[in-house]
């Protein structure tokens, strides 16, 4: 499975967090992740990682546009909704075409958990 992992400021502790407990998982599948998040959750896990740019500097649309075209299958975006983001219309439209394009979205901890241990038990 191809993955995009990504995560607001806030919420890059539980990425990593979410990285380092199910670091086996992630493991078997290709992972992407925008610049920071995925030099923390390399650093931190020693996974392989496709970095992209900075979500504000134009990673979350690189993201998007693998959606697009139809090369992701998950998406792991922890959100942070309660601080604005100077780029929400980018996280917006990414948002939007996983809907459009029929990608799972996990848009926080528990609902990633869900998806990643549907995962290792082979069900997703």
């Amino acid at each position: 499975m191809k993955i995009a992992l990504i995560a607001h400021d806030k919420k890059k502790s539980q990425m990593i967090e979410l990285a380092i407990k199910y670091k086996d998982v992630l493991a078997r599948h290709q992972l992407w992740a925008t610049g920071t998040t995925g030099t923390l959750v390399m650093g931190e896990t020693g996974l392989k990682i496709t970095r992209m740019k900075s979500g504000p500097l134009g990673g979350d649309q690189q993201i998007g546009s693998m959606i697009a075209d139809g090369m992701l299958d998950l998406v792991i975006f922890l959100r942070d909704p309660l601080t604005a983001q100077p780029h929400e219309p980018d996280v917006s439209a990414l948002l939007r075409l996983c809907d459009v394009q029929n990608i799972p979205l996990a848009t926080n901890q528990k609902s990633a958990e869900i998806i990643l241990e549907r995962l290792k038990e082979g069900t997703l």
